[in-house]
């Protein structure tokens, strides 16, 4: 049953200062003010909410365009109804106070409290998930923070190696390898590497535990004819190359560090209902699923907490955008992929059905059978994600682990059907 509410309250967030309309039941406005975004502040704006609509807090909608923050999480505990909507939906609401494209803080707060009066079914209510699932979400979204970095350091170092340095490239054509990280620092110039011995080069292959190149190998690489630059180029490139590999270092330890600890806390919710009658963890749960790691489960749990707490599978392929988009307008019909949806959830569940092609067999046919349908890579790769997503939601719903002999004693039964979108 739909919940009614006494007051709509719109919030225009902002770094330093927010602004408040609000809206009686009948949709009349009786108050707008600024509230400062610290911690009195927030206080404040709380305290007054209470004192003017002297009712529940339950019984208080607030829209907002956020839906993370300080401001989001002090409402949502003092127990306000809280309401995130799309920025995008504000700006079409607007259109209905003025035409002219005329736009302000407090028109802004007027707009979300009325909209929220009238279109409360636009919004998505604002639920604070539990403490491991907000520090996994920071920790997965630091993790690709990290991997950025590293990948954009680590361009620029390729960069100036291409320049002045092709032969170091032609041993390791990656430059995120810590096996050049080591032979740069031992030899950082071409010169340098005619002389490095062949006890030096061994030491580092062995550090690095390689062996699929040799000590010849690396040596016949660095002994090649080098560039012929101007007078100083090799230098500056050479400095170029040196002063950001500590950098470099300090992203993949961090990286590596972050992904110890993802490891660290999905085992700690795996194993909290070990030895009891409280049904499976989600984490355990999506971790069974065969081509999934633990930054893919990190993503996948935080990025889709509402769908997965939901067991809602549409609203789960809509967030990861394996639902197509249908447009249809008389005669003329499309069916399109879906460009509105999370895009670190559309990467894990990309790197998943990826995955899952080298580990299981069903993907694999699956797949297999949209291609043979003439769709292309991309448009298979969609299909099969959108099929693990309803392996996963059946899976959260009966409380099971993923068992691949049920599953293929299943298969003659079931044969794959092939959607046409």
């Amino acid at each position: 049953m739909e919940q009614s509410f006494q007051y709509f309250v719109g919030i225009d967030w902002g770094t330093q200062t927010h602004r408040v309309a609000a809206l009686d039941g009948t949709g009349r406005p009786v108050e707008q003010y600024n509230a400062d975004h610290s911690g009195e502040g927030l206080v404040t704006l709380v305290n007054k909410l209470k004192q003017r609509t002297a009712c529940e807090p339950a019984l208080v909608a607030i829209g907002i365009e956020v839906a993370w923050g300080a401001l989001v999480e002090t409402l949502v505990e003092a127990g306000f109804a809280v309401f995130s909507i799309n920025p995008k939906q504000v700006d079409r609401f607007r259109d209905r106070f003025t035409v002219a494209g005329a736009k302000d803080d407090a028109r802004d707060a007027l707009v979300l409290a009325s909209s929220l009066y009238t279109d409360r079914q636009s919004y998505r209510r604002v639920e604070i998930d539990s403490p491991e699932l907000i520090r996994l979400r920071e920790l997965s979204r630091f993790q690709d923070q990290l991997k950025v970095e590293l990948r954009r350091v680590t361009n620029r170092l390729w960069q100036q190696l291409h320049r002045y340095y092709p032969q170091m490239l032609a041993i390791s054509p990656a430059a995120d390898d810590r096996l050049m990280w080591d032979l740069l620092e031992a030899a950082p110039t071409p010169a340098a590497g005619a002389k490095i011995t062949s006890l030096r080069i061994l030491r580092i292959l062995r550090a690095n535990r390689i062996r699929k190149v040799s000590v010849d190998e690396v040596h016949a690489a660095l002994r090649t004819a080098p560039l012929v630059l101007a007078p100083g180029a090799a230098e500056a490139a050479c400095e170029h190359v040196q002063l950001p590999l500590p950098q470099v270092r300090l992203l993949e330890e961090q990286l590596r560090e972050v992904g110890n600890r993802i490891k660290c806390l999905l085992t700690v919710m795996t194993e909290a209902n070990a030895g009891t009658n409280q049904p499976p963890c989600d984490a355990g749960l999506l971790l069974s699923i065969p081509g999934i790691g633990p930054a893919v489960a990190a993503a996948i749990l935080t990025e889709a907490s509402k769908p997965i707490r939901d067991r809602d599978y549409e609203a789960l392929r809509c967030y990861a955008g394996t639902a197509p988009v249908t447009r249809q307008s008389g005669k003329r019909k499309t069916v399109g992929m879906r460009q509105a949806c999370s895009p670190r959830l559309r990467n894990a569940v990309f790197y998943w059905a990826t995955s899952s092609l080298c580990c299981d067999i069903r993907s694999r046919k699956h797949y297999d059978a949209l291609r043979g349908a003439g769709h292309q890579h991309a448009r298979a790769l969609r299909g099969l994600a959108d099929r693990l997503l309803g392996v996963l939601i059946a899976l959260l719903k009966t409380q099971k682990h993923f068992d691949k002999a049920r599953r293929d004693g299943t298969f003659a039964k079931n044969p794959l059907v092939v959607a046409p979108a």
